[in-house]
């Protein structure tokens, strides 16, 4: 692994890969949160070196329905949902200006490549059949992440379906196997609710790299969370890691 850069105040500068779900980043066009997270973005980029994995939003949801109306097959459906994560991670990468590497890598190797240019790099999906998350998981083992952050639409993992079981109860800490015992149970097909899928549950166990999944919806948690510690998820790592603040 490559030395990490020094930070302004002379520690070793860390690495974040953050997941952010599209359903929080672009809801739809006329409903996002570009700005708000380019500058949360940028702050972080002062502390860490920072790679970001955008996920479709609503924006695929449509493309992908009304391509199923025409009965296109599932594969292809993919490969057009992979397109629009890349149309919003090029969004983001406007929103960020300068703070961004100006191009969407298309792999991980790609990915890691731009990192070295010390900017912010944003990327979409990589290949069918992969979520956003394990897009992320795997990309964070490509560049030694120090800490993977996913930002998703609930404050972290539960029991059960929190908008659909009220009893439902959040895990504030449990270990990669736990994470991956309690995926595992879960049904995986359509209609799923697992705010982790199984294939990023098995990366984070392999490679060790701390995980928090917290809410995503207010980009300033994000930023509380790395500078202070402070939020409201749940931090999925061995026993007597805290990964935060970074």
């Amino acid at each position: 692994m490559t030395p990490a850069a020094p930070s302004p105040g002379g520690r070793a500068r860390k690495t974040i890969v953050l997941s952010l779900g599209g359903s929080v980043l672009i809801p739809s066009l006329e409903s996002n949160a570009l700005g708000a997270y380019a500058a949360v973005l940028a702050e972080l980029a002062g502390r860490a070196r920072v790679y970001v994995v955008v996920g479709g939003g609503g924006e695929a949801r449509r493309y992908i329905g009304v391509a199923r109306t025409l009965g296109i097959d599932e594969a292809t459906l993919d490969e057009l949902g992979i397109l629009v994560t890349r149309l919003n991670a090029r969004l983001l990468i406007a929103a960020l200006g300068d703070a961004a590497y100006p191009r969407v890598p298309e792999t991980y190797a790609a990915a890691k490549e731009c990192g070295v240019a010390g900017r912010i790099v944003v990327m979409g999906g990589v290949a069918p059949g992969q979520t956003t998350d394990a897009v992320a998981a795997v990309l964070a083992e490509e560049v030694g992440a120090d800490l993977l952050i996913n930002a998703t639409s609930v404050p972290g993992i539960f029991t059960a379906d929190p908008k659909r079981d009220p009893s439902a109860t959040r895990y504030e800490t449990m270990t990669p196997a736990e994470l991956l015992a309690l995926v595992s149970r879960e049904r995986m097909g359509a209609g799923s609710n697992t705010v982790i899928d199984l294939v990023a549950a098995k990366i984070v166990e392999r490679c060790g790299i701390p995980m928090v999944v917290l809410d995503g919806r207010e980009p300033g948690g994000i930023r509380a969370a790395v500078f202070d510690g402070a939020f409201e998820g749940t931090i999925v790592a061995p026993e007597k890691c805290r990964p935060l603040p970074l």
